[in-house]
């Protein structure tokens, strides 16, 4: 069969609207129609070069739609099924899944490749001449393509009256987000936490915040707009700026600093870092979840005074140590009974060919996120 799809084909270049070939699903495998795709910054990484991938390669890896076939031994879903794609696959059976770590899934390993179990890929471009170019979806996904076939692990499914363009949100940004501080942080009731950065990912690390009863959530945002957003969803301060929001955490705590600071900017840099971990007290800890460009990868802190006299802690994550089919539906639930903002997170929708837009949208610090709409009416309907 044919789909329309959106790639990367080299770094630095917009996204490329294509249209590609994609084969029926093998053992273990879902071919998915999808509805609605989440337009994720680490999609973006691809583009900049920031992080690194095998090119050219299917963008999305937050998406949501229908189960159209299955292939052999599928037992998971099945046709006509409505899911999220987990970022992270959970195949249930490997050494972090069966310990109660999903989010470590072993078959995440060929996340930014896209090749799937048996080796091999799905989507393919006919370049002519007898020439044919396998290509990997992002996160062995490709949510930014009308169907896409993906492994039965990396499906979760959902209820069937859940809006598509919310559910595929709870694919990456809201777990990792709302996982940063329940989860990587654990924030408890009382506790005073700073969230650097309330985009896509931060917003949900305030909603988790909440959740878990802190007492001043500090939201630092350069953008006005982001920072408005952040009360909506919880934030009890916001500033422009560390250093102000380091002044007001030294009032707020009386000396004492933040519990926790938690790092989910769109690029994380050394000196994020570093203003995270000035701003928490004796204990306190750092949950970094931003990833930073891949020519700049060091952190440098003094041992003796920031970590160790302190007992300060440095914690990375992934998918805010969520467990996929746990905890998507468990927020989907949270989201239905009013506990958990997702209808707000949306600023605009777009079509596939406005995928530059919307990048450029985000870039320039006009939406908390981005939704992709695909063009089947039919499929948008039935999430609605």
């Amino acid at each position: 069969m044919h789909t329309k799809a959106a790639i990367i084909r080299e770094t630095g270049k917009p996204w490329e609207l294509v249209e590609l070939e994609l084969d029926e699903p093998r053992a273990g495998e879902v071919l998915i129609r999808f509805a609605a795709s989440g337009m994720c910054h680490s999609d973006e990484h691809l583009r900049t070069g920031d992080a690194l991938c095998r090119l050219p390669i299917v963008g999305g890896h937050e998406g949501a739609g229908v189960v159209e076939a299955v292939g052999p031994n599928v037992t998971r879903v099945r046709p006509g099924d409505h899911v999220v794609c987990s970022f992270i696959p959970a195949c249930g059976t490997c050494r972090y899944c069966s310990s109660g770590r999903q989010n470590l899934c072993d078959q995440g390993a060929q996340m930014v490749t896209g090749m799937l179990g048996d080796g091999t890929f799905r989507f393919h471009e006919d370049r002519g001449d007898d020439r044919v170019a396998d290509l990997g979806g992002f996160c062995m996904l490709g949510t930014f393509s009308q169907r896409a076939v993906v492994s039965q692990a990396s499906c979760v499914r959902i209820d069937d009256d859940i809006p598509f363009e919310v559910a595929a949100l709870t694919g990456c940004g809201v777990p990792t987000g709302w996982g940063s501080s329940v989860y990587a942080a654990g924030v408890r009731a009382g506790d005073t936490v700073v969230i650097f950065g309330v985009g896509g990912v931060g917003s949900n690390a305030v909603q988790g915040a909440r959740h878990a009863g802190a007492t001043h959530i500090v939201a630092v945002d350069p953008v006005a707009f982001k920072r408005e957003k952040a009360l909506d969803f919880g934030a009890t301060h916001t500033f422009a700026d560390a250093a102000e929001a380091h002044e007001a955490v030294v009032d707020l705590t009386r000396g004492q600093l933040a519990d926790h600071a938690i790092c989910t900017v769109g690029v994380l840099t050394s000196e994020v870092v570093s203003q995270a971990a000035a701003i928490v007290g004796k204990g306190g800890q750092v949950t970094v979840t931003s990833v930073g460009r891949s020519t700049d990868t060091h952190v440098q802190l003094a041992a003796n005074g920031m970590l160790v006299g302190y007992q300060r802690r440095i914690q990375g994550h992934v998918f805010g140590m969520c467990n996929p089919l746990l905890d998507i539906p468990r927020l989907l639930d949270l989201y239905r009974a009013g506990r958990l903002k997702l209808d707000e997170l949306i600023t605009r929708r777009y079509g596939l060919d406005e995928i530059n837009q919307g990048y450029q949208d985000l870039e320039d610090g006009k939406i908390i996120r981005g939704v992709l709409v695909h063009e089947d009416s039919e499929v948008k309907s039935a999430g609605r």
